[in-house]
Order: C-alpha cells, then sequence, then structure tokens
C-alpha cells in the first residue's frame, strides 16, 4: 500500500491567510450558540470561571477542561453559551478531554476515568490549570437512541441544558512524584513493558501510581459537581 498524503497547509492557520480556519471556528461558533441559546435553554453556573480562565490566565500556563460525556454533540455545543468566545480563534485556545473515554447517557455517577487525561497533566511541561466542568441535557438534545436505535437527523429543540462550572483543580504533582518514585521500589508491583518518562525517571509503577491518584481527584470532583446539579434540580423541583 502506498504512503498516505500529509495535509501540511491544514495544521497551517496562515493557510490561504486565515480565511478557511476562521470561517469553519465561526459557523461551528454559530451553530453551537443557535443550538444553545435559541433552540434550547441554557443554565450555566460559574460560567464566568471559565470565560476568566481564557482570557486572562498567566502568559504561557496552559488550561484544560475536563467533563463528563453525554453526547457526541458535547463539543462543541458546550462552548455555545452566551458570550463566551468561541468564534475567537486567539482566545479559544486550550484543551479539553473527556477522561470518561466514551459516551454515556445514562443518568447516573461519573464512572472510572481513563488515564489520558492524567498522563497529559504529569507530561506537561507546564502543569496546566485544570477546569471541571459538569453538563447536563446534552444527551436529550442529541440521544444515541432516538429512533430505530438510532441518532436524530438534527439537535432537538425545547430541551433544559445544565452546565456547572467548578474551580480549578489543584495537584501537588511535586509530591505525588516523590511517593510515585518510592512506590517504584515495590517489586510486587506487575510490569508490562511501559517506557520511562525521562524528565523525571518515573517507571511503569510510578506512572501507575500518578494516573491513578490524578484520576481519582479529577473523578471525585466531577462527581460533586454532577451531585450539586441534582440538588439544584431538586430545589426548582
Amino acid at each position: 500500500m502506498g504512503k498516505g498524503r500529509t495535509l501540511e497547509w491544514a495544521a497551517r492557520a496562515s493557510h490561504l491567510y486565515g480565511i478557511p480556519r476562521r470561517l469553519i471556528i465561526t459557523s461551528v461558533g454559530a451553530f453551537a450558540k443557535a443550538v444553545v441559546t435559541l433552540f434550547n435553554t441554557t443554565t450555566v453556573h460559574n460560567g464566568d470561571n471559565r470565560l476568566h480562565l481564557v482570557r486572562s490566565r498567566p502568559p504561557g500556563v496552559p488550561l484544560l477542561t475536563v467533563s463528563n460525556h453525554m453526547s457526541t454533540l458535547d463539543d462543541p455545543l458546550m462552548w455555545g453559551f452566551k458570550d463566551f468566545p468561541i468564534t475567537d480563534p486567539k482566545l479559544a485556545r486550550w484543551l479539553h478531554t473527556f477522561p470518561e473515554g466514551k459516551v454515556s447517557q445514562e443518568d447516573g455517577p461519573i464512572r472510572r476515568l481513563k488515564w489520558g487525561t492524567a498522563s497529559l497533566i504529569t507530561r506537561a511541561p507546564v502543569t496546566p490549570i485544570v477546569l471541571p466542568i459538569f453538563h447536563h441535557g446534552f444527551h436529550q438534545v442529541m440521544p444515541e437512541d432516538f429512533l430505530f436505535g438510532r441518532r436524530p437527523p438534527f439537535p432537538l429543540i425545547n430541551k433544559h441544558i445544565k452546565i456547572i462550572v467548578g474551580e480549578p483543580i489543584e495537584f501537588d504533582l511535586p509530591g505525588l512524584r516523590k511517593i510515585a518514585l518510592l512506590e517504584s521500589h515495590n517489586e510486587s508491583e506487575p510490569r508490562l513493558g511501559w517506557p520511562r518518562i525521562a524528565r523525571h525517571g518515573l517507571d511503569e509503577v510510578a506512572q501507575r501510581y500518578l494516573y491513578s491518584n490524578i484520576s481519582e481527584k479529577i473523578q471525585t470532583v466531577l462527581e460533586s459537581l454532577r451531585q450539586y446539579g441534582n440538588s439544584i434540580s431538586k430545589q426548582r423541583d
């Protein structure tokens, strides 16, 4: 088989003076805002926290947002609420992950998280600000089993969407690394041949300790936001 082509131009923001990039970002942003603010009702709690971190975080400090995953349209719809700079390619630069690893439309506790997000936090040259977000309602806008086991061709309307932004999660990475290095001396721990993280000297056992602890903390925070959201709903009822 021949080698696939590498579309290097697609990675350049300056391609065709940035016009295609701006058109796509603007179009997707307009679609998200229409679905979230015009065709459905959206309530955002503590949204200023997210706006501030996107617009005004310290130079050089990355932002990592994490959330539950309830539909295939979570991203970009969850960024379409009023006044969020989704159409500004300069302001809206950060990384968002769904650490659950897949869509779950069960209205239940946050599931055990995959370790990919924890790996990103551990390996980042500069520790990112980690902002947790819980949302509810996108599973009604784009249900997985709408008609004959399929999703609807278009987002549904007249649904209520709830977005709760938490406080940044703090991690004592230097302290966790010290404990992780001590754990690496435990010969009873299984080893599967993971490559070592050279910058911190973390072997496989140390990495598993770090990823597990970081993931559990994120899961706990997301679950607390979920429970807070449930309490808000009960008060309204």
